[in-house]
């Protein structure tokens, strides 16, 4: 790597500064610096250079910098923004805890999300046309919702009031999980 391109010490060194929870990465617009050879894979594993990177505190201090542009995604930092390839969704909820009306998620990286207004759940078709379901995290990130997930939503849903279709209610919100049966 060139010295005068910033890398991953440089981004670790920037989001360890920021302290507590995630930085406030949407106020920072520093001048774009290129691209860094990191990618998030469909399954949520983060490869650098062809690696994966196997150390989760620091997958999960480069997710807090993580920020989603109408150009792509990027690490940022105050002072520089580094393109990067995401794959499917940058996270994957890994664990849901079901209570009435409200279904809390667990993503790859530690973040807890409640489904509701602000946190949608959806399901789209993927390419095989099986359901490739969704839950907004934060700021335009995403979590891939993680098959077994998914199929604890679906022991639970019910038919949609609307719809009849299966559905499953977060805080005041239903959410389909796919076509009626």
């Amino acid at each position: 790597m060139d010295a005068d391109r910033p890398g991953l010490e440089e981004i670790a060194r920037a989001a360890k500064a920021a302290g507590r929870g995630p930085p406030p990465v949407h106020l920072w617009n520093p001048a774009h610096c290129g691209t860094i050879d990191i990618v998030i894979k469909a399954n949520g594993q983060w490869v650098h250079e062809g690696s994966p990177i196997g150390r989760e505190p620091l997958v999960r201090l480069f997710a807090s910098v993580l920020r989603r542009d109408p150009d792509g995604y990027v690490l940022v930092t105050p002072v520089e923004k580094l393109s990067i390839v995401v794959e499917d969704a940058p996270f994957v909820a890994v664990a849901v805890d079901i209570a009435p009306n409200r279904l809390t998620f667990t993503t790859n990286v530690g973040d807890v999300v409640e489904a509701g207004p602000e946190h949608a759940l959806r399901v789209a078709a993927g390419p095989d046309g099986a359901p490739r379901p969704h839950l907004h995290v934060r700021r335009g990130l995403e979590a891939l919702i993680a098959r077994p997930v998914f199929y604890e939503l679906a022991t639970v849903a019910t038919p949609h009031p609307d719809t009849g279709a299966p559905a499953v209610a977060s805080n005041g919100v239903w959410y389909s999980l796919g076509a009626p049966a």
